[in-house]
């Protein structure tokens, strides 16, 4: 029998707490998350739950495990690897208290990328949008949602999906030097070259990526500093999909695949667990 468990299969880790392997492991194939096993899947499309594109650590089961377990949710959460055209994974113009520069999404007509699609219920859509600070006035991200066909997600037994939600950075994302959002080329090489550009930089963080995500790890004002920062060395453009942020993304709703995105609660018990795992074999 084929251990399932993410030690075994290389995505236990939380980029959280390891900031430098940021954005994690991700999965090979779609699987259901289901506490610390990541199980075969084969149902796509579940309409009575709300898609989320991953663009960064939320396709680490690892990471989202971690996030999951700090409010109490034990509910399954499919993932399902899909093929995005329309979207590239950007860098976030802001300094994370995890310690890392984290991923962003950005507008980029024609680009193929292969990425997850999370199906949430209400109480695990909750606890993403808090981990991205979307009901906080000023927090980091705001959830969108982005329409078919300007950016088209198919999954493998061939459905498109009418359009699915993405976390688009408030501060912006940070550009190549030409004004174009830049991708991200993975955290050590990413601090490395905002290290070695900006002394100013320097000075906050350290001379080294060990040295940045040490001194960023859970200091709000430093982070907050460093993420002024990358705006004053002129390093911060528009992702391009500011026009689909809504403004009430982080209140109660009933979204395209149903749910209430209420506040998550810390519990001890399954909560929201459905009557039967969606997606699980037999």
């Amino acid at each position: 029998m084929t251990d399932r468990t993410l030690a075994a299969l290389g995505l236990a880790e939380a980029p959280r707490e390891h900031p430098l392997r940021y954005p994690g492991a991700w999965p090979r194939e779609s699987g259901l998350l289901d506490g610390d096993r990541l199980l075969p899947l084969e149902v796509l499309v579940h309409p009575d739950r709300t898609p989320v594109v991953a663009i960064g650590s939320n396709g680490c089961p690892g990471q989202l495990r971690h996030k999951m377990a700090e409010f109490g949710i034990a509910s399954p959460v499919p993932m399902v690897k899909a093929e995005v055209t329309g979207l590239d994974i950007g860098v976030s113009a802001h300094v994370s208290r995890m310690g890392y520069v984290s991923a962003s999404p950005v507008a980029a007509p024609g680009t193929v990328r292969e990425l997850f699609v999370l199906w949430l219920d209400a109480e695990q859509l909750a606890v993403i949008d808090a981990s991205e600070g979307v009901p906080l006035p000023a927090g980091n991200y705001r959830r969108a949602w982005l329409p078919a066909p300007e950016v088209r997600i198919a999954l493998a037994d061939g459905t498109v999906l009418p359009g699915a939600y993405a976390y688009v950075n408030r501060h912006g994302v940070l550009h190549d030097g030409t004004g174009v959002p830049r991708r991200h080329p993975g955290q050590r090489a990413l601090i490395s070259g905002l290290l070695a550009t900006s002394a100013r930089l320097r000075e906050l963080f350290g001379s080294t990526p060990e040295e940045f995500c040490a001194r960023a790890r859970g200091d709000r004002l430093l982070c907050a500093l460093g993420t002024g920062l990358l705006a004053e060395e002129g390093w911060v453009t528009a992702c391009g999909l500011e026009r689909y942020v809504r403004a009430d993304a982080g209140r109660p709703e009933a979204g395209p695949a149903g749910g209430d995105a209420s506040a998550p609660r810390r519990s001890g018990r399954r909560a929201g667990a459905p009557r039967s795992a969606p997606g699980r074999p037999g």
